[in-house]
């Protein structure tokens, strides 16, 4: 008999879902850095074996929006509620339990399996870990509640057998060598924002998008020119740096990670571009993917 589900990730900023996910489908689907709304969108990353195929769900961490660019990245968090076979809630030993407690309440009403993740127990204490359970299962009173350490493999590893058997008999939903729903333009922008993420402080990384225009592949290369979009002309000029220095280590560091990630030879071309309160413009966000639906 195959089994075959939908396991869809959620949680609020910062807790550990892009690193988890990465750990569990075991490639580099989502970006995972150390600053809080890293992922926007909702990436899906496929496990197969033999007789399962595991469905997995990043999504943006669950915040009340400020503009528009976060009511979609809600959005998604939220589609994430509907349509899946197993939850897994993620939290960390550091987090407010009581935070977006209208989500929770969400999460709470939910009749499929829930499985809440304490994650980075690498940081606590067990005393500690037992007060944080505590407080969890009167929240959750549902969930089953497993301690994790997603960055160390701790506790993956138990959670993918739990997952396994959770699943609906079913046959899968995607061809068996398919690893994730999006296409390598998603992978290439995404790359990039990560390196502007890790590179630029404060405000600057939040303001930013970018778009493949080419995508061009050989045998032994791609060929590919990216637009990095900027709400300001002030943002610009940081992105691009003095004598652009600043956008040639970004791009640099990109290509390194492209490489790898495709495993070919890349020739990466960045330009930086304004377009004035994306964030805010529907339309704007529909052309960037921001759509839920």
């Amino acid at each position: 008999m195959h089994k075959a589900g939908f396991v869809n990730i959620v949680g609020n900023p910062n807790v550990g879902k892009s690193t988890l996910m990465n750990q569990l489908v075991g490639e580099r689907i989502s970006i995972a850095t150390f600053k809080a709304q890293t992922t926007r969108h909702r990436i899906m990353g496929i496990v197969n074996t033999d007789d399962m195929q595991i469905v997995f769900s990043d999504t943006p961490g669950v915040l009340k929006p400020n503009y528009k660019l976060q009511e979609s990245m809600l959005a998604f968090s939220e589609s994430a509620l509907k349509d899946a076979d197993v939850l897994l809630y993620v939290t960390d030993v550091v987090e407010n339990p009581e935070k977006n407690l209208d989500f929770l309440e969400k999460v709470r009403g939910m009749t499929i399996p829930v499985l809440l993740l304490i994650n980075k127990i690498d940081e606590s204490n067990p005393k500690a870990l037992a007060h944080i359970v505590e407080r969890w299962h009167k929240l959750l009173p549902n969930a089953e509640i497993l301690p994790i350490s997603a960055k160390n493999k701790f506790g993956t590893d138990l959670l993918l057998k739990r997952i396994k058997e959770l699943l609906p008999d079913s046959p899968p939903y995607f061809d068996k060598d398919q690893l994730t729903d999006k296409p390598a333009r998603f992978f290439v922008s995404e790359i990039i924002r990560e390196k502007i993420l890790l590179y630029y402080d404060k405000e600057v990384p939040y303001s930013v998008e970018v778009k493949v225009e080419s995508f061009k592949e050989t045998e032994k290369i791609i060929h590919i020119n990216a637009v990095i979009y900027v709400e300001r002309d002030s943002q610009k000029g940081i992105i691009i740096g003095h004598q652009g220095v600043a956008l040639k280590k970004v791009s640099t560091e990109a290509r390194k990670t492209l490489e790898r990630f495709f495993d070919k030879s890349i020739y990466l071309e960045t330009f930086v571009k304004v377009d004035k309160d994306w964030r805010s413009s529907k339309r704007e966000l529909d052309g960037f993917g921001y759509n839920p639906e």
